[in-house]
């Protein structure tokens, strides 16, 4: 409650101190408290001064966790409602995004991949849903990458493919009971030096897909106020994601191997 007695509404953001999830707090910190998580302590501690700085009147909180664990994210939520902290928008932004042949991860790394990039946004979501005021938006980062299946980014690719699924049967449910619910699929993105670096090296393609983490990040605020639900950024990634489609699958995925077996990432 704020002074007057009025609840506070607000926006929870995962992976916030990523690129895109910084985006999101610095746009939506003018308009609305900000519940930010995250790894680290330390990124979440200097994104809040940086938050406070330019909104000197935000209200902020912040808890760091660990998504891919089980007992974090308990922790998170034990806080959350000890604080009685209610929720009008939830962005689903932490992902990772190991790129490379299949053969060369570990067990571990599976699970990490698959329990940040989907299991994790369920399991935000389903929490929310039951901390929510109403409206409620819920906008969750997919990726143009779940389009097809993509040779050498083959668990990504699924991860973000699943959420996408998970999304739009969620809309369908929820109609009618006041949740407004985008799933967004951005090409690529300018966040890290290394993903900077990989958007270079892929030339003209690279180029036309990649948007800034701000451009990003406004499109996909205003697609959740209309409540469109699904939201490709910029003029290329709806291209790429619907005219090809006349080319046959296994001819798309030998294009998508010959790009992709080129790069290796594993960031975590």
């Amino acid at each position: 409650m704020n002074e007057r007695g009025n609840e506070i509404k607000y926006t929870l953001i995962s992976g916030a101190t990523g690129g895109i999830g910084r985006a999101f707090a610095f746009a939506c910190a003018e308009t609305s408290a900000l519940f930010l998580t995250g790894r680290s302590v330390q990124k979440l501690t200097a994104l809040k001064e940086e938050l406070k700085a330019e909104s000197p009147a935000s209200t902020i909180d912040y808890f760091a966790c660990d998504l891919a664990d089980e007992r974090s994210r308990a922790e998170l939520f034990d806080y959350i409602t000890s604080k009685g902290i209610c929720f009008a928008r939830l962005c689903n932004v932490a992902g990772v995004d190991i790129q490379k042949a299949f053969e060369k991860y570990t067990q571990e790394k599976i699970v990490l991949q698959n329990r940040v990039n989907f299991e994790a946004a369920l399991s935000l979501t389903k929490f929310v849903l039951e901390h929510r005021s109403l409206p409620l938006e819920i906008v969750t980062i997919s990726s143009i990458s779940g389009v097809y299946p993509m040779p050498y980014f083959a668990e990504y690719s699924a991860t973000k493919a699943a959420l996408t699924s998970f999304f739009r049967a969620l809309r369908l449910e929820l109609k009618d009971r006041g949740v407004r619910i985008t799933i967004v699929e951005p090409g690529g993105v300018y966040t890290r030096p290394d993903i900077c670096e990989n958007i270079r090296g892929q030339g003209v393609w690279g180029k036309l897909s990649a948007k800034t983490p701000e451009y990003v990040v406004r499109k996909s605020l205003n697609a959740v106020r209309r409540n469109k639900c699904l939201l490709r950024p910029g003029f290329w990634n709806k291209f790429i994601a619907t005219v090809p489609k006349v080319i046959p699958l296994r001819l798309r995925m030998k294009f998508i191997a010959r790009r992709w077996s080129r790069i290796e990432k594993d960031a975590f």
